[in-house]
């Protein structure tokens, strides 16, 4: 018997399943990479490009024996990881037979936490392989094919037409409240100005993520006074309060808005949200107040980005940072919510140097106007913003595309995290 199973040992085989193993492997690690690089306030464009030539390498690899890389893709997800599930979902989408998308779709959907990996997959994926797809998941019976497809499109800025409006139309749907509220959102991504009798609706919803996704489409299709109503979402920390603040103060007047960041500096638990909301106001009335936070290291790094996000200053190339605080250890940011969960959510920001960028706002501080919004040194405007998306750095650039949709300068809302192309 021992002597039958050396016979039936190929060395060939074991050491190309050795490569194919370790093509698979990189191409979940990259994609992990990938996923918390599109968040990064530190990465621009050309960042992410060179990270997703890396990937692309490697599935590339994957589909010089289809067999082989989907053996390789199968076995990874027993892991059951979402980057596995996005190099599975790549290889049998490419391959185009059917046990193999089956296998790797059921796979993305059986665990919520591998589903992102799935939706990437038909984002990355050129318009010839996945859109066929698409269709028959919108098309299809099981909710969560559908909302598959919904979320497919979201990420593709892709507007599926009648499907999404017959999605809208029917009970069965509309009491899913995933595919209800991912549908809202895609309505507010495309503006979908046709859809805003769905919209109204969902902002009465009781389930309270229907009701913010229904806020957020009606702001995004221009009905501003619908902010009034974002305001628990934006004073209640959890899941929805940072894309709350990111749009009431962007749409709020600055008077008015100046009156909800004192409201919400009353209750120290929103100390952190104060800082995002005043950057995001963009209004150097704060400007001093913000400088003075740099003082406190729970919040010298997000006031530094704030600062940065209303001026222009690149603390780094300016030099007015400093290394971090003697005994000062990063924690782990436990939100639940978030989909990348990493030592601490200003970990990548630098520490401001307060005395340096003291100074340089007693240099530059007379060129801004109180009650004038600017975004990143500049009075918010069109061409401002278009540079911003094209040049800034993740976090900017996400700004940016919100300002231009919310501008109505662009016909749909620009995915920052969507696979770039130079």
């Amino acid at each position: 018997m021992a002597g039958e199973a050396m016979s039936q040992y190929d060395p060939m085989n074991a050491a190309y399943g050795e490569v194919f193993a370790q093509y698979a492997e990189l191409a979940a690690f990259l994609w992990e990479q990938r996923r918390i690089a599109v968040k990064r306030p530190d990465y621009v464009r050309e960042d992410i490009a060179n990270l997703e030539s890396r990937l692309a390498l490697q599935l590339d690899g994957l589909m010089t024996s289809i067999d082989a890389g989907w053996s390789a893709c199968e076995a990874g997800l027993d892991i059951g990881e979402a980057g596995e599930v996005f190099a599975a979902a790549c290889a049998a989408l490419r391959s185009r037979e059917m046990p193999r998308i089956q296998r790797a779709v059921e796979a993305g959907l059986v665990n919520p936490l591998a589903t992102p990996g799935l939706v990437s997959a038909l984002g990355w994926l050129p318009a010839e392989v996945v859109d066929p797809w698409i269709e028959r998941f919108l098309a299809g019976k099981d909710m969560r094919h559908k909302y598959l497809g919904v979320a497919a499109c979201s990420v593709r800025r892709q507007d599926p037409g009648d499907m999404l409006t017959a999605i809208l139309q029917r009970p069965d749907c509309l009491q899913h409240e995933e595919l209800h509220a991912r549908a809202l959102r895609l309505i507010g991504e495309l503006r979908r100005q046709d859809l805003m009798a769905a919209v109204v609706t969902a902002e009465n919803a009781q389930s309270q993520c229907v009701k913010f996704w229904g806020l957020w489409a009606a702001i995004m299709l221009g009905n501003k006074r619908a902010v009034e109503n974002l305001k628990a979402f934006v004073f209640k920390p959890g899941p929805y309060q940072v894309r709350a603040i990111e749009l009431a103060f962007r749409v709020l007047p600055v008077e008015y808005a100046r009156g909800w960041i004192s409201e919400m500096a009353s209750d120290q638990a929103l100390a952190r949200s104060v800082v995002v909301a005043t950057g995001v106001l963009g209004d150097p009335h704060a400007v001093n107040w913000l400088i003075g936070k740099m003082a406190e290291p729970a919040l010298a790094r997000v006031a530094g980005e704030a600062f940065s996000l209303i001026t222009g200053a690149d603390l780094k190339r300016l030099q007015a940072t400093q290394p971090t605080p003697e005994g000062w250890q990063d924690g782990p940011n436990d939100d639940p919510a978030d989909d990348v969960v990493t030592l601490d959510e200003d970990e990548y920001l630098p520490w401001p140097d307060k005395l340096k960028v003291a100074a340089l706002w007693q240099r530059h501080g007379q060129n801004f106007m109180v009650g004038q919004r600017y975004f990143m040194g500049r009075p918010v405007s069109a061409e401002n913003l278009k540079d911003g998306l094209m040049n800034g750095h993740q976090h900017q650039r996400h700004a940016a595309a919100l300002e231009l949709a919310l501008l109505g300068e662009q016909s749909r809302f620009a995915n920052t995290r969507a696979r770039v192309s130079l």
